[in-house]
């Protein structure tokens, strides 16, 4: 099955995970589509997974803050005006964070639609020590069934 979203950006999911992430995300929090270059390019990639789950596979050149421990002090670094992409397993704990950095005053921040999950489904490489890898934490065996590529890792 494929969408066609706006800005012409087109990625196939089925429509159980599309419900599924419909259920957790604010329609008003911005998302970016992993085939929205300009805007990852120019963002700080923040993973608000916890350690276990970046320490397996991140997106290239992200930051871990977590979710359990997020804390402010850990993006004091990066300027209010800064572009900014979390993510987490699907986007809903990113999402949480996202809205604690426009709370903050961040301005622009936007959710990784599907999070990490969707990005390596749409075909994206996952990195671990700088090296790409197929493995992705699937944070449990309950939501690994959202993840159709990669090596699952629990």
């Amino acid at each position: 099955m494929v969408f066609l979203l706006a800005k012409g950006v087109l990625f196939g999911q089925s429509l159980a995970y599309k419900t599924l992430l419909h259920t957790y995300y604010d329609k008003d929090f911005p998302v970016v589509y992993p085939d929205q270059k300009e805007i990852l390019s120019k963002a700080v990639l923040i993973d608000t997974r916890e350690p276990e789950e970046f320490a397996v596979s991140h997106l290239n050149d992200a930051r871990l803050v977590g979710y359990n421990s997020f804390d402010l002090s850990t993006v004091k670094d990066i300027p209010k005006t800064q572009p900014i992409v979390v993510y987490c397993s699907i986007g809903a704990r990113s999402q949480d964070i996202g809205k604690k950095l426009v709370a903050a005053g961040y301005q622009e921040v936007y959710n990784l639609y599907g999070g990490v999950f969707h990005w390596v489904n749409e075909g994206h490489p996952v990195y671990a020590d700088d090296n790409e890898t197929m493995k992705v934490h699937a944070y449990s065996r309950a939501w690994g069934i959202w993840l159709n590529q990669g090596e699952k890792v629990y």
